[in-house]
């Protein structure tokens, strides 16, 4: 009753803390989980190279879903993962999403994957991770390429492809989405209304440079790196609630926006999208 699987990160096109929309897109950056179940009870989490990392959000995961899909076994998880954590690259959601496809795979049960990333919301937010639910992340991580979705319903209103090349800018700093201002930000709902009207008609790139300039003010994070992606890049936005930022677009021109970036404190990865979603590993 072994199985490991791995769920991409994510980067955002739209806050959903502002409406209850959402929409974001996957990336080619992984986090990998490997569960062990038992038939005694008891569930242990670890974080690889991370001793004191919080592990509650993927023994949550492990729970709920032997709960709902086994006979509540118990088990162990770990955790590798290319993703910095509290970065604003959805590294909870592709944790919740690669722990329950790994419990599922242990368990011999198949289900639908949107089913699947709806049981990693479920214990997001039993875990206190989560103010959304976030399943336009979950959604995006799981199935690939970039969603929409309602996160109060947990419905997902879209789904497209795009093949953007993605640079990241990773600062120094750490900011947890449980820790946002979920009052400040929902003043931005007109505008995110627009938004999601952009999202949806497939505009993925206006969408998120507008979402971008919205939640930085919002959420206090400067708007000069994305001043420093325009007009190479075809779309930039505050990740999440940061305090990463994402641009997406043509490679070339976003090597150009990388040497401008690589000047500022922190990491820069250029990467691409992904489109497969989350997958078991042989």
């Amino acid at each position: 009753m072994q199985a490991k699987a791995s769920a991409p990160a994510a980067g955002t096109v739209l806050n959903a803390l502002a409406t209850g929309i959402g929409s974001a897109f996957a990336i080619d950056e992984y986090v990998t989980a490997r569960v062990t179940l038992t038939d005694e009870g008891g569930v242990t989490g670890e974080v690889e190279g991370a001793a004191n990392a919080d592990t509650s959000l993927v023994e949550h995961c492990l729970e709920h879903t032997t709960a709902t899909h086994g006979t509540g076994e118990g088990g162990t998880v770990r955790t590798e993962s290319d993703v910095p954590m509290a970065s604003g690259l959805k590294s909870s959601s592709a944790a919740a999403n690669a722990t329950v496809l790994a419990t599922l795979a242990a368990l011999g049960v198949d289900v639908p994957r949107e089913d699947a990333a709806r049981l990693g919301v479920e214990a997001a937010r039993n875990a206190g991770v989560t103010v959304t639910g976030a399943f336009d992340d979950a959604s995006a991580s799981m199935l690939g390429g970039v969603t929409v979705t309602d996160n109060d319903a947990d419905e997902l209103l879209a789904r497209e492809t795009r093949e953007w090349a993605v640079l990241v800018w990773t600062p120094p700093e750490r900011a947890y989405s449980a820790d946002a201002d979920h009052k400040r930000c929902q003043r931005l709902a007109p505008v995110a209304e627009l938004v999601a009207d952009g999202a949806l008609a497939g505009k993925f790139e206006r969408a998120m440079t507008a979402n971008g300039f919205a939640f930085c003010a919002a959420l206090g994070f400067p708007t000069e790196p994305m001043l420093e992606a325009l007009p190479d890049a075809a779309g930039v936005s505050l990740s999440g609630t940061g305090p990463s930022f994402t641009a997406v677009g043509d490679r070339e021109a976003l090597e150009a926006v990388r040497d401008r970036w690589r000047c500022r404190p922190g990491e820069t990865l250029l990467t691409r999208t992904q489109t497969e979603g989350a997958t078991v590993d042989e």
